[in-house]
């Protein structure tokens, strides 16, 4: 920019100077004497010295925008999209789209000029850039790369630099155009505030609704389930059940197809299938849905069992913290009759903190391991949300050293460590833990039930759960109780063991994932939603059968 205008105002000066030497010598040189003819030359060059000046000022002007653009952006931030921007730059051939990015700067441009051409009365030229701006509109659409364009694009590029440089000379200002982008960038810099909001919203809205197809399967499978007569309701094998010398795990979901991945991805890895047993604890709503699902699908030759939450009778209000807050008039008040936002972007920031599914009985279901499994003395519990790529037994041999959990860390740095999910400005809370305590993963747990009945760790988790009920200490969740529930009792497990991410982080390592044992899509993206993230969605589709009967006909499809 500061070239093209020092040229222009140099020809104008060597112009002036021409038609001075000329003057001379046609004798014209007797109205302007030689004193004369040496101020102008002076005058000129100061003039074109004080307009460089400008120019380098408003080039500041615009490093600094910049520069603060830059700042804001880092400010921003990414997680909920998926981080999906670093992601892109790593990938991207950076000529494959220049014509792509051509046609935008000149849309900007475009709009620049169209506002200067309509505040100095210039319609026509206001008319012919709107005109233009729509062409390149259209061609352009959703491309984001130069093969995506239509042949007309050319076309439209070459009539888009034709008017952009009629505004340029028409209406070229720096100061003007320096200022236009600066409001331009400010409205760009609220609009990407005001979406990440807005996605924020409905990344969690779609994270805690059911696809229709797995709704459809529950309950096809629910009618079914209960046609069968009683004595085909039973799996076999009960007898394993108990037996401590077997690989039992822990499985609490209301989901049908992300139990079966779960299970068959573990059976499928496992050296020994014979040995393992899976208690899956389920709701009375799909309770029929999941005992007809592995009815009709047993694991081969491992044993497993369904039982329904509320056919635990002693897990009730006067024993259990969790539901006897559920019947306060506060806790219902704020889980279920809060003011619903009036824009996606002011429910953000709610929505998460307001999810009844974090007061769920499945969900703090795994605080109770002993007394639902009291015959057991080891138990790994997983996630619904995980799949398992190789044999797990190895983790029943691990040393907890007296530890009651056995968990992947997740801190490094000063990422996932205690004061991420605490509040420390609570004395409860910063008297008793450290704020850089290690935080640990729930999703592929192994718990010594033995060690957790000596500590009384249902006691000490009761404890802390009564002491929350104004929220005060934590806001949501099973994971902020569970880290001040197993505090100093938690045994680190090689990272190799369980994968996390998969659900929000789109930068794991292919190496990571494949060499994990487990593998889990925490986050919102799930591997059975829309939003999922389509390189990691076959490390779980490869464990359903979408020929079966009941998910072709539920329509169910990868």
């Amino acid at each position: 920019m500061e070239d093209r205008l020092v040229s222009d105002w140099s020809r104008q000066i060597n112009f002036e100077l021409q038609n001075l030497s000329s003057s001379q010598k046609d004798g014209r040189h007797l109205l302007a004497s030689p004193k004369e003819i040496t101020h102008r030359k002076l005058r000129a060059r100061t003039g074109v010295r004080k307009k460089m000046e400008v120019v380098q000022q408003d080039d500041e002007a615009l490093v600094k925008l910049e520069n603060t653009g830059i700042e804001r952006s880092k400010a921003v931030d990414s997680a909920v999209l998926g981080k999906y921007s670093i992601w892109r730059r790593e990938n991207e051939n950076e000529k494959a789209d220049s014509r792509v990015r051509q046609m935008r700067d000149q849309m900007i441009m475009a709009r620049i000029y169209s506002v200067l051409a309509k505040s100095r009365d210039k319609l026509d030229l206001y008319q012919e850039l709107l005109a233009r701006l729509k062409e390149s509109q259209r061609s352009l659409g959703e491309a984001t790369a130069d093969a995506e364009l239509p042949k007309s694009a050319l076309e439209r590029m070459k009539a888009m630099a034709q008017v952009l440089s009629k505004a340029r000379d028409l209406l070229y200002d720096c100061k003007a155009i320096t200022e236009r982008l600066r409001v331009m960038l400010l409205s760009a810099d609220e609009q990407v505030r005001s979406l990440k909001k807005q996605s924020t919203f409905l990344s969690q809205l779609a994270a805690k609704t059911i696809p229709n197809g797995i709704h459809c399967l529950s309950m096809r499978l629910t009618i079914d389930y209960y046609l069968l007569s009683p004595e085909k309701r039973k799996f076999p094998n009960s007898e394993n059940l108990e037996n401590p010398e077997l690989y039992h795990y822990a499985l609490f979901s209301d989901n049908v197809l992300a139990a079966s991945v779960v299970v068959n991805s573990t059976i499928m890895n496992a050296k020994e299938p014979e040995k393992h047993v899976f208690h899956l604890v389920t709701d009375k709503l799909n309770f029929g849905a999941m005992n007809m699902w592995f009815l009709l699908n047993p694991p081969g030759d491992a044993t497993i069992h369904v039982e329904n939450v509320d056919d635990f009778k002693w897990l009730n209000s006067s024993y259990c913290p969790v539901l006897k807050q559920l019947e306060s008039a506060a806790m219902k008040e704020y889980y279920f009759k809060a003011d619903r936002p009036k824009t996606l972007s002011a429910g953000s920031s709610n929505l998460k903190y307001r999810n009844p599914k974090y007061l769920s009985m499945l969900n703090h279901l795994r605080f109770y391991l002993p007394q639902v499994y009291p015959k057991l003395n080891k138990i790994l519990f997983l996630d619904d949300d995980i799949v398992v790529q190789r044999d797990l037994t190895g983790l029943w041999e691990v040393d907890l050293n007296g530890n009651v959990n056995g968990a992947v860390e997740t801190c490094g740095e000063s990422f996932h460590r205690f004061d991420k999910y605490l509040n420390f400005s609570n004395p409860n809370i910063s008297q008793n833990f450290d704020p850089n305590a290690c935080g640990w993963a729930y999703g592929m747990n192994m718990f010594d039930l033995e060690e957790w009945k000596r500590k009384d760790i249902t006691g000490i988790y009761h404890k802390w759960q009564n002491m929350n009920e104004n929220r005060l200490l934590w806001k949501l969740g099973t994971l902020p109780p569970g880290l001040l529930t197993f505090y100093k009792l938690t045994h680190p497990l090689d990272k190799s063991w369980h994968v996390l991410g998969l659900g929000y982080n789109p930068t794991i390592e292919r190496s990571e994932i494949d060499n994990a044992a487990v593998i889990h899509y925490n986050g919102n993206m799930k591997p059975w939603l829309e939003i999922a993230m389509t390189k990691y969605r076959p490390y779980w589709t490869k464990y359903i059968n979408y020929e079966h009967p009941y998910i072709h006909g539920c329509k169910i499809s990868q």
